[in-house]
């Protein structure tokens, strides 16, 4: 069940699941007598396959032959994995280790085991700072509060520059314990939490004045469009007669999600999305479905809006669904393919860009809002001066 559950996650993520299987094949290494110099070579082939299994078969061997230290054979091929993608120069083009990949994983699903704390570095007093509990987590369960300094963790003490470390310490397995020792109001507490099961919901909803509902989508991760339709009915029993959509600082996440919910608003048959690969082919997603949301909507967005939240914005702006308010997005309008490894790790690598209905592009252009407003406050008040004016 769960590597089915897996492969429907990617699936919706447009990312195509293949096993690729790394091969190192034994190539030879010339050793000059004397110099005791080592050349790599491809036994003539110049192909680039040949040369990196080659190079790395031999900088392997002289690793283990020379260096006095010792050497772990995973890290070494996970840093010569990690070192091959990077050089590619593309941001979006990753490799993932095991423990990394199960991360990612967490991370789109909306689902980790931990205690449920967003934390920062607090440098002014060289501590670790907790930001806010997840509502219904392990750390709002244990008393944890927004403002108290993580001083040590299980008595190991740390600073504002161990925040990565001190994350990775409090992860662990359901049903562990951690003991954490903070500073709250001048007073050093120890508090003891159980590590389990933390789900983050992304979608929040209010009804705002004059009845116009508004939903926030911080990311779109699995079942976004479900909690999306949850908050929009729970809206509609409040009352509301229009939409705010607010996709500010929503970096993306799983494409079919923001599919799906603009196919709650688009009419059957709009184009909602155009991809095209590297030699050109492209492919329209239509949408399929008759339109559940007829009520005026606005979008907000900000230079941080990016990827998913530009599939759903240009699919509402394009098809005379939406009007957008804010900023230019972000412009990140690739998609990546997950590829499993047989090592446990994967390959995350750019395979696609899309384009607006209008087929207009998106990625290193973002899409132009229909008003331009800067400031938080002035953004949203505008979306709502606009709707206010629709419903007279």
């Amino acid at each position: 069940m769960e590597n089915e559950k897996r492969k429907n996650i990617y699936r919706s993520i447009m990312l195509v699941i293949v096993v690729a299987i790394v091969t190192f094949v034994v190539t030879s290494i010339i050793r000059y007598d004397g110099s005791r110099k080592y050349l790599i070579t491809a036994q003539g082939e110049t192909d680039i396959r040949q040369q990196l299994e080659s190079a790395i078969t031999s900088i392997s061997e002289i690793l283990e032959e020379k260096y006095i230290g010792e050497v772990d054979k995973d890290e070494l091929i996970d840093g010569a994995l990690k070192g091959m993608v990077e050089s590619i120069g593309d941001v979006y083009t990753t490799y993932y280790t095991e423990e990394e990949l199960d991360d990612f994983t967490a991370t789109t699903l909306g689902n980790f085991v931990g205690i449920g704390v967003y934390m920062q570095a607090d440098l002014e007093n060289n501590t670790i700072t907790v930001l806010s509990t997840i509502p219904n987590s392990p750390a709002e369960a244990a008393g944890l509060q927004e403002g108290d300094q993580i001083i040590k963790v299980d008595d190991v003490e740390y600073e504002a520059a161990d925040l990565e470390e001190v994350s990775s310490k409090i992860r662990g397995e359901e049903g562990t314990e951690v003991k954490l020792t903070i500073l709250r109001n001048g007073e050093t507490l120890d508090i003891n939490v159980t590590r389990g099961n933390v789900h983050v919901n992304y979608v929040t909803s209010e009804l705002l004045e004059n009845n116009i509902g508004y939903i926030y989508i911080e990311t779109f991760d699995e079942g976004c469009k479900d909690d999306f339709l949850n908050a929009y009915n729970g809206l509609v029993e409040q009352g509301a007669k229009s939409l705010i959509i607010d996709l500010r600082y929503n970096g993306g996440g799983l494409v079919d999600e923001a599919l799906d919910i603009a196919e709650l608003i688009c009419d059957k048959d709009d184009v909602l999305l155009i991809t095209a690969d590297k030699d050109g082919n492209k492919e329209i997603t239509k949408s399929e479905k008759d339109p559940i949301i007829t009520m005026p909507v606005v979008v907000i967005t900000n230079g941080e809006s990016a990827s998913a939240s530009e599939i759903l914005a240009a699919a509402l702006k394009d098809n005379d669904k939406a009007e957008i308010v804010g900023e230019k997005t972000y412009g990140k309008g690739v998609i990546q393919e997950l590829i499993y490894l047989s090592n446990g790790g994967a390959l995350k690598v750019t395979s696609q860009e899309y384009y607006t209905p209008k087929e207009e592009k998106i990625n290193e252009v973002g899409i132009e809002p229909d008003y331009a407003v800067t400031g938080i406050n002035e953004q949203l008040e505008k979306a709502k001066e606009i709707l206010n004016e629709k419903m007279k």
